[in-house]
């Protein structure tokens, strides 16, 4: 599946899961997207999320208007949807 296909099936999941809007919801992984990209990854190459530190990160872009239970539900959505798919796990 290609990734603008993916995209949109992820968006729609996590919708359906948290009834947020999808312009919230694809705002809200743009700016997730720029924090991994920024993240430091380590000797093996893997970078570590720290959800707390991601949540901040979103709430404070100031085109973010939701609040910090939708975004964390969003991230978390997202989250079950990677691991269905098989694309990410937590680490334990």
């Amino acid at each position: 599946m290609n990734k603008p296909l993916k995209q949109q099936e992820l968006i729609s999941y996590i919708a359906e899961e948290t009834q947020a809007d999808r312009d919230s919801i694809a705002l809200v992984l743009k700016h997730e997207e720029a924090y991994i990209n920024n993240a430091k990854a380590d000797v093996k190459g893997e970078v570590e999320i720290d959800m707390d530190d991601l949540v901040d990160y979103v709430l404070n872009r100031r085109d973010i208007k939701l609040d910090e239970m939708t975004v964390e539900a969003i991230l978390e959505a997202e989250m079950d949807f990677l691991m269905d798919q098989g694309l990410a796990s937590y680490e334990d």
